[in-house]
């Protein structure tokens, strides 16, 4: 047994040293200890600064972790490929262990209150970055905010309606985002969506999404008579957001698709990033919508 623990010790020391990877702590919220997985490129500079990921996991506000493998993999992609600062998070699963989990049995105000503390999360989590900017060789003006499913509900809603959602505006006045990649994403109100606070955007979504709203639609698409029923604009109401504010965006929509939908698009990375430096870096405006169908 001694044999074996030292192997596997030495093992995962030399692969974390390959990848560059370093966890850092940016808040303790009772008994949560939330985390940041942070992977830089092998081959950065003293004095460079570089374009970031931070990126938020699904997951229903109940399960899900910055180490799944999926989510590693998008920012160790981000950092191989790109040359960013690719950084995986972790925030408060307030829903995990409930009788009612996230569904039509949990009420508007436990949904309205779960969103809110995922963005005050995300906030924490971009003002922790931003404050050890030097450290973390981060270019504080290009950071791309992205999530899958709750995790992208969380960060359209930090993105979009941090007024509605944060107490305390002042403590995050240097907290800005310059692009954001939701996968299956929703935000409460999209009317909170100004010319001054909208910024490029990637969306992904199924037209059949049965748990996160393409359109304008009930959450889940609870009956108005649940405790769980409010009404959510997804990936479509914001797309015609960004379109009325001349904002760019890329929509990928995929008819006759769910929520699976909200898994990252690994295929589709490299237009992706593309996209984000054309519209974040070089300034452009570009407004692309895809659609295909789910055989395809």
């Amino acid at each position: 047994m001694q044999k074996i623990i030292i192997i596997f010790t030495v093992v995962v020391t030399m692969s974390l040293s390959a990848q560059k990877k370093k966890t850092y702590i940016y808040s303790i919220k009772g008994e949560d200890t939330l985390s940041l997985d942070v992977y830089t490129p092998k081959n950065i500079k003293k004095n460079d600064s570089l374009p970031v990921l931070l990126w938020m996991h699904g997951g229903g506000f109940s399960e899900g972790s910055r180490a799944d493998s999926d989510d590693v993999k998008l920012a160790k992609y981000a950092v191989k490929e790109q040359n960013y600062i690719g950084i995986s998070m972790s925030y408060r699963l307030l829903r995990k262990g409930t009788k009612t989990g996230f569904g039509c049995e949990c009420s508007r105000d436990l949904k309205l209150e779960t969103f809110k503390q995922a963005v005050v999360d995300y906030m924490d989590a971009a003002k922790y970055i931003i404050e050890h900017a030097d450290e973390l060789k981060i270019d504080t003006t290009k950071i791309i905010a992205g999530g899958r499913s709750a995790g992208a509900e969380g960060v359209l809603n930090a993105v979009f309606m941090r007024e509605f959602f944060v107490d305390s505006l002042e403590n995050y006045n240097h907290v800005n985002f310059a692009g954001v990649f939701s996968c299956a994403g929703a935000i409460v109100d999209a009317r909170y969506m100004t010319k001054n606070n909208v910024i490029p955007a990637v969306l992904y979504h199924g037209t059949q999404d049965q748990l996160v709203p393409y359109g304008s639609a009930p959450h889940h698409y609870c009956a108005p008579e649940r405790d769980g029923y409010i009404m959510l604009d997804g990936s479509n109401a914001i797309a015609e957001k960004l379109a009325d504010f001349e904002s760019s965006f890329y929509f990928k929509i995929v008819k006759e698709a769910g929520h699976e939908i909200s898994s990252i698009p690994f295929a589709d990375l490299d237009k992706i990033f593309n996209f984000f430096e054309q519209t974040v870096i070089n300034d452009e405006v570009i407004q692309t919508k895809v659609i295909q169908t789910k055989s395809e």
